[in-house]
């Protein structure tokens, strides 16, 4: 998914008019998300030719929000610059994983009978595996 500049010339009246001095384009902003679309990067390994991923992030975030994004992923499938259907986009995730107190287990209270073998006393059970009776 590689975005040419005449290619993103058909796509750019979709961007808001530019205020002040931008340290990268939005042209470069656009093939950095495409990056990150087909690789699945984190966005922290954003190769450096692209510029800083922070700055990056930070507009495309700013797109996601207002809409402009997905006016302009549905843009590009019209106009087939991209050859994948993008139904969903997902660009960045985060795992959290809780420990079991955080999510209303009970807490044990009672101590595992295994673990002194003195308590235990003679075993509960005997374990005998089953011959097969040939008749």
């Amino acid at each position: 998914m590689e975005l040419t500049e005449d290619q993103f010339s058909n796509i750019s009246h979709l961007f808001p008019k530019k205020r002040g001095k931008l340290s990268i384009s939005d042209y470069a902003v656009m093939k950095a998300v495409l990056y990150v679309v087909e690789h699945g990067c984190k966005w922290r390994s954003l190769p450096e030719r692209f510029g800083n991923w922070h700055t990056i992030y930070t507009r495309m975030n700013r797109w996601a929000k207002n809409g402009l994004l997905d006016e302009v992923f549905l843009a590009m499938q019209e106009q087939d610059l991209i050859r994948v259907k993008v139904e969903v986009v997902s660009l960045d995730s985060t795992i959290i994983k809780v420990h079991p107190d955080g999510t209303g287990a009970l807490k044990k209270t009672a101590r595992n009978v295994s673990a002194n073998p003195e308590e235990v006393g003679q075993q509960k059970f005997i374990w005998l595996p089953q011959m097969l009776v040939q008749r």
